[in-house]
């Protein structure tokens, strides 16, 4: 069935290009590439897309339904989903290089062999956003083509996740969603979209050829009931963004009158129809003690409605939305997707919000699941620090006002702003949220796994905290290097420059930042379990380490010549700010002084800790004295008494 709808998809894709023939390039005025090309490109998108899906869901039921052995490889019942890794990553890294050229050749209007003659080829890939994306897909599909073959371990695929779900949302980014008003809003919200959709996808599809021939019998209703839950959850996800993407770039009036209009209605029925089945067959598995034969086939229907909306939003990928053909851009329109007349002020930056649909909504969901496992806590009697949980709602409040409101609206045009933005997320809301000891709550709230059940998120949480790439992360040096040579690396290279120009780019450096200050400080401040920790003393020395850095790195930004990012704030040319200089300078004195509160907070937890710990020994010690009798102590009372007497 999933086989017979990749083919449907596929012939309803090539018909489709044959019949609109030149239509979406007359509306947007580029030259026609030729037939090869007009058909290949949606095609590919198609293939590749659906590749890339497959690999990162397929990753994902290793991850949900496997039962590793005591050397942590998985075992037989999720080896059929490993070898859908290992032979589509292969194909799914082929299909993105032809596609290099072929998005090339389509965006440009020439054709493909006209493309690969000619002596400006690179410049032409190098001009389409999408081809680079295909570029920066075959990357990431090469990673886990290599990693997959090379390890068998349940860590090694939870790890592989980061490249599947990078490589998932890379195109999407990179295609309508990215473009013109409000696409900051839209680029955030296809982030969470397009890796929802892909996982599901490639979940049911891993699940509907593997759970009736390779997961043991007494097995099947449980991984059932979890693949079906997630794909729910995941559905969900994708209505609720979908529906938003929609709103901002098809106008109402545009749905039935244009070819990208009746794809994303296509689309939705499936992505909707898909979400029913699911709904249907979670319920009849909840509860049993056996797999209906009903279930399996509603795995195996809802992975074929899967495959036909990877088509259909593959269709849409190679169309202009007609949003974006109904405006008339502007240089805002490009470099922000919101106008800024002008200056910021204490007001704006407080009240100029524009919430962030990836991070800032992911703090929301990051503070509320903390509550609820607070809440759950307290339901069963255990106590919890109400410290941690302050920490860890304010760490959470603070990064929603840092990614959404006023401060990210301009950090996206001057660097001063920026700055403080980056500062906050990588030295300040790691802080709070290191000290609110999310790994330990999780631990207490989610349950052990039952004997002979299949393991669960508390398994899955200590097998990453004792994997060896864990053990790596949270070396006290590696952690300090890349705490300190990301900063330098992003802003004294060209990389700052590119990574500005795009709201992905934004969020890129906003969650880089945020995770690498997360472990730093965490190898300083963290209580959650993990590998063996530094003394305290050393912790200090590490934390006083790394102020020099930064030190030095506000004073090199404060005294250059040259302008970090100078070419994306030259475009964009804000009619308030007309000395990049004075900017950037501003931006420098905020990277030199505002790593001193952070530094007080994490002196004050440091010493906080210390003390904490030396009183916890302290009564150790009375009660071992207790209970013990102290040799050495009594020995030592006997002498004194005794030179006592003598001297008497």
């Amino acid at each position: 069935m999933i086989v017979g709808a990749a083919a449907v998809g596929a012939l309803g894709l090539v018909v489709y290009s044959l019949i609109s023939g030149s239509s979406r390039f007359v509306e947007t005025g580029d030259s026609f590439p030729g037939w090869f090309t007009a058909v290949a490109t949606p095609l590919g998108f198609f293939m590749g897309s659906f590749l890339g899906a497959l690999v990162f869901g397929a990753l994902a039921y290793v991850v949900l339904c496997a039962r590793p052995e005591k050397d942590g490889t998985i075992g037989v019942e999720t080896f059929r989903a490993h070898r859908i890794v290992e032979w589509a990553a292969p194909v799914w890294l082929l299909v993105c290089a032809v596609m290099v050229v072929v998005t090339a050749a389509d965006r440009s209007g020439v054709p493909v062999g006209t493309l690969l003659t000619n002596a400006g080829t690179m410049a032409v890939i190098d001009a389409s956003e999408q081809s680079v994306a295909w570029i920066v897909a075959g990357c990431f599909a090469l990673i886990i083509t290599i990693v997959t073959r090379l390890k068998l371990t349940w860590v090694s695929h939870a790890l592989m996740l980061i490249p599947g779900f990078i490589a998932a949302v890379t195109l999407p980014v990179a295609g309508n969603a990215g473009q013109g008003p409000n696409h900051d809003y839209t680029t955030s919200a296809v982030i969470v979209f397009a890796a929802a959709v892909a996982a599901m996808i490639g979940l049911k599809i891993a699940a509907a050829v593997t759970v009736g021939r390779d997961t043991p019998p007494a097995d099947r209703p449980a991984v059932a009931r979890r693949v079906l839950g997630v794909a729910i959850a995941l559905e969900s996800i994708g209505v609720v963004y979908g529906a938003l993407l929609l709103t901002f770039l098809v106008p109402l009036s545009q749905f039935a009158t244009t070819a990208y209009g009746r794809w994303s209605l296509v689309a939705a029925a499936l992505l909707v129809a898909g979400l029913i089945v699911d709904i249907v067959a979670w319920r009849r598995v909840r509860g049993t003690d056996t797999l209906p034969v009903s279930a399996g086939t509603s795995l195996m229907v809802g992975a074929a409605l899967g495959t036909l909306l990877s088509a259909a939003l593959a269709a849409m990928a190679t169309r202009t939305a007609p949003g974006l053909l109904l405006h008339e851009f502007t240089a805002w329109d490009v470099f922000l997707g919101y106008e800024l007349p002008d200056p910021p002020t204490v007001a704006t930056l407080a009240l100029d919000w524009r919430v962030d649909m990836f991070l800032g909504v992911g703090a929301i969901v990051l503070g509320t699941a903390y509550v609820v496992g607070v809440v759950r806590l307290r339901q069963q009697g255990v106590e919890w620090s109400m410290g941690r949980t302050a920490s860890w709602l304010a760490g959470c409040v603070a990064l929603l006002i840092v990614t959404s409101s006023g401060v990210r609206t301009y950090g996206m045009a001057m660097f001063s702003v920026h700055m403080a933005e980056h500062m906050a997320l990588n030295m300040f809301v790691p802080v709070l949220l290191v000290l609110g000891a999310p790994v330990t709550l999780a631990l207490r709230v989610f349950p052990t796994a039952q004997h002979g059940a299949l393991p669960g998120p508390r398994e899955w949480i200590v097998w990453m905290v004792h994997s060896r790439f864990t053990q790596i992360l949270t070396n006290p040096v590696v952690a300090l290097l890349i705490f300190v040579l990301s900063l330098y690396g992003v802003y004294f290279t060209s990389l700052f420059d590119t990574l500005a120009r795009y709201h992905w780019g934004h969020d890129l450096m906003s969650l880089h930042f945020l995770i690498t200050g997360y472990l730093f400080y965490w190898v300083i401040i963290g209580t959650d379990p993990g590998p063996k920790r530094l003394p305290y003393l050393a912790r200090l020395g590490l934390l006083l380490a790394v102020m020099p850095f930064h030190a030095f790195f506000g004073i090199a930004t404060m005294t250059m010549n040259s302008i970090i990012g100078g070419t994306f704030y030259r475009y964009l040319d804000l009619p308030w700010l007309a000395d990049l200089s004075r900017d950037q300078f501003l931006g420098g004195a905020i990277a030199w002084g505002s790593s001193e509160v952070p530094a007080v907070l994490v002196v004050i937890a440091l010493v906080s800790q210390w003390a904490g710990q030396d009183r916890r020994q302290a009564k150790q010690q009375d009660r071992r004295v207790d209970v013990y009798h102290d040799d050495e102590l009594d020995a030592y009372n006997r002498m004194l008494a005794e030179m006592s007497r003598d001297r008497g």
